[in-house]
């Protein structure tokens, strides 16, 4: 999975921040949805890697809770984390022991489930 991390990073579009980020997505059927960070000159209209793994996921047809794991991997040479913007969408179309997998450059990673990135979640409960 390290290897396809590395590689997928040369595709992102990250002209200002110089911060490349890739994302895999695995559903529980063994298919992988690939994302990079998309980003453009006012940052706020782009798009984060996990996000664009999880809507090419979605627009191939899968649903919520068809998410196997999540692999990430940021590029300063640090495991990192999803932004908390991915980490609602991850909420919210994930399973609660979906495992997101955090990779640094080098290869360490650290595992979590969503209840452990995400323990005061918003959700549709919410919205009641």
């Amino acid at each position: 999975m390290v290897e396809k991390l590395l590689n997928l990073q040369k595709n992102a579009y990250c002209e200002y921040s110089k911060f490349p980020v890739s994302a895999i997505v695995v559903t529980k059927d063994g298919s992988e949805f690939a994302g990079v960070n998309v980003e453009d000159a006012s940052y706020r209209a782009g798009a984060c890697a996990e996000r664009v793994a999880l809507f090419s996921m979605l627009a191939a047809g899968y649903k919520k809770g068809d998410v196997s794991e999540i692999n990430v991997m940021i590029s300063n040479g640090r495991v990192g984390t999803p932004c908390f913007v991915c980490r609602q969408m991850i909420l919210e179309l994930c399973d609660h022991d979906t495992r997101i997998h955090c990779y640094s450059t080098s290869g360490e990673r650290k595992t979590f489930t969503i209840d452990e990135l995400c323990p005061f979640p918003f959700s549709e409960d919410d919205l009641n």
